[in-house]
């Protein structure tokens, strides 16, 4: 992003398809305003009709009998009036309907902009701080374009259109009128660079208080299960007075505007009122036209008086479409390369792969191991020695730091992204689902699939049985994230669902490391038939999951420290063996001191 732009004009920028009906929206406020001060110069006129009669503007147009013109006044005053109504009606529908428009392209945009960004953008943010992005300053700009664009319009087709009537009216008083103008503008310059920040750091809160309860919400049951509940009362008390106090700083300036600005136009008004009365009293303007002055002189200084409410807005608007388009000005590092990955048998080669987080300090150095199509590879270690990091580079969820990573031959840095997670299934210790049915869980890799293909796949995964015990079988409802499931439940759904979108090479990350024994059981038996002849990669703690691996490699601070089969590596008496013996209960690595 460039920081030197301003939001309006970025927003401008963004907006190129909806220019025409940003012009259509301004050329109707602007008509609507002009026929809105029509009124006082046809009051103005019919005074002249009334005073002057066969000596009026209207006699000297060919009108000279007095009721003739009058009857052309109303004529002339029913028409304005009928076409100020028409342009409102239009101006406010379109108005509105292009703030709705680019409120949902741009939550839309953001949204779909955001799937592209990388892991680390998420992982250093909150998804309460995105959602205040997606929603509180989307709707905070299109409640500006529904009514404040049109505010700040008019005012400005006003002071144009008044002072063109002034200076043609009595040059010597308009002067007096336009006054207080420059003053108001300079005032509401100051007042905007004063006010921007302050609004800035209310979005900066919103975002915080929206952060906090999203993390609440989302770890209720912590929260009731430690009888926090006071203490996470008080937190939000906190942050939300913290919000309370942003605004406060930015109410109590903005607040002050509006009376100022008052004042100001009360010296413009009293001075036209005064010099266009003694003008009129001497004979060197008309009493019409002295009536038309006075009228607008009203209509051009108070609708000010409202310059602070609009730019208040309009603030509140800016700092929320900063934040939002510095999210679609964000850049993704892992971007698509060329090539589509086609026919997949799922030969991996990880060759002297080194990444870190945070550089300094590498998680993965100079690693190299083989998964051979067809086989089951197996990935143990401590925790924090690598594992499911090695996944995330698979996937490219981060890009490896050096080295490369090659499938069927191809780095996967030339592949694009879609080809290359579409060939990669991964069922995660971690499982998601999402609020729906059932169905729509499993069916989420292959959204088109029949019942019997969803039925078998559930089968599969021992997942039927289960199912069709609940309320509503395949159509019962799961809960956010799976709650209404219990772990192993989620756990063979999440299997279910990679058995029905059949990926060429299956990651199975520490996929019964949560669950019962029984559950274990029954997940392993569908581990076996779905990994038969199927490149499969197993990271798990639990070794006996994974000592029918056709090859095991183990990890130590992000290297292969050894490899080879079950049997291989009890036998080379390592890390692994070590591992065996604490999981069968052959050694116990550390005891509890009884007392005598």
């Amino acid at each position: 992003m460039n920081p030197d732009r301003r939001p309006l004009s970025r927003l401008w920028a963004y907006a190129t398809a909806y220019r025409r009906r940003i012009v259509a929206a301004t050329t109707y406020s602007v008509l609507n305003k002009a026929f809105d001060l029509a009124p006082p110069v046809l009051i103005g006129v019919a005074i002249d009709v009334v005073v002057q009669q066969q000596d009026s503007l209207l006699a000297r147009l060919g009108f000279t009998e007095p009721r003739q013109q009058l009857v052309l006044l109303a004529v002339v005053t029913f028409v304005i009036w009928v076409l100020e109504s028409v342009f409102e009606y239009a101006y406010g529908v379109t108005w509105r309907n292009l703030a709705q428009t680019i409120q949902h392209d741009l939550r839309v945009d953001g949204y779909d902009h955001l799937q592209t960004l990388d892991l680390d953008y998420f992982e250093r943010r909150s998804t309460g701080g995105l959602m205040a992005v997606l929603n509180n300053d989307v709707n905070q700009l299109e409640r500006f374009l529904d009514s404040g664009a049109n505010d700040m319009l008019q005012v400005l087709t006003t002071v144009v259109l008044v002072g063109v009537m002034f200076f043609t009216l009595a040059p010597s008083v308009a002067w007096m009128s336009f006054m207080p103008i420059p003053f108001i503008l300079w005032g509401s310059f100051r007042f905007q660079r004063r006010i921007a920040p302050r609004y800035a750091e209310v979005r900066e809160q919103a975002a915080a208080v929206n952060q906090l309860l999203s993390n609440n919400l989302s770890g209720i049951t912590t929260i009731k299960s430690f009888t926090t509940e006071r203490r996470e009362r008080q937190r939000i008390e906190t942050g939300s007075h913290q919000y309370q106090e942003a605004n406060r700083r930015a109410i109590t300036l903005s607040s002050a505007f509006s009376p100022l600005i008052r004042i100001v136009i009360l010296t413009g008004f009293t001075a036209t009122l005064l010099a266009g009365g003694f003008l009129a009293l001497q004979g060197r303007i008309d009493v019409g036209s002295y009536s038309v002055m006075v009228f607008l002189t009203q209509r051009l200084l108070w609708p000010l008086t409202r310059l602070g409410q609009t730019f208040d807005l309009y603030q509140r608007a800016m700092a929320s479409t900063n934040r939002v388009l510095d999210l679609l000005d964000t850049k993704a590092s892992i971007v698509d390369g060329p090539d589509e990955l086609a026919a997949v048998d799922g030969h991996i080669e990880f060759e002297s792969v080194g990444f870190a987080y945070t550089p300094g300090f590498p998680v993965i150095e100079d690693l190299s191991l083989t998964i051979r199509a067809g086989q089951t590879t197996a990935i143990v270690g401590a925790t924090g020695s690598g594992k499911t990091t090695l996944i995330k580079l698979l996937l490219r969820f981060y890009d490896v730091t050096t080295g490369s990573i090659t499938i069927e031959g191809h780095d996967i840095r030339t592949l694009t992204l879609a080809s290359l997670r579409r060939a990669v299934g991964l069922v995660s210790q971690d499982v998601y689902l999402f609020h729906g049915t059932v169905r729509d869980n499993i069916t989420y890799g292959k959204p088109d699939a029949t019942l019997d293909e969803v039925v078998a796949a559930a089968k599969v995964a021992e997942a039927h049985d289960f199912i069709v015990e609940l309320p509503d079988g395949y159509e019962s409802i799961v809960g956010e994230r799976g709650q209404r499931l219990s772990g192993g439940q989620r756990q063979r759904i999440s299997i279910a669902r990679a058995v029905l979108a059949d990926p060429p090479v299956l990651v199975l990350d520490e996929a019964t490391s949560s669950v019962d024994n029984e559950t274990e059981a029954a997940i392993q038996r569908s581990l076996e038939v779905i990994t038969r002849n199927r490149t499969t990669i197993a990271i798990a703690h639990r070794l006996s999951t994974v000592r029918h691996a056709d090859t095991t490699y183990v990890l130590d601070r992000g290297q292969v420290v050894e490899r080879g089969s079950h049997n291989d590596l009890v036998e080379l008496d390592g890390i692994y063996a070590s591992l065996w013996k604490v999981q069968t209960g052959e050694a116990v690595p550390w005891h509890i001191p009884t007392a005598e």
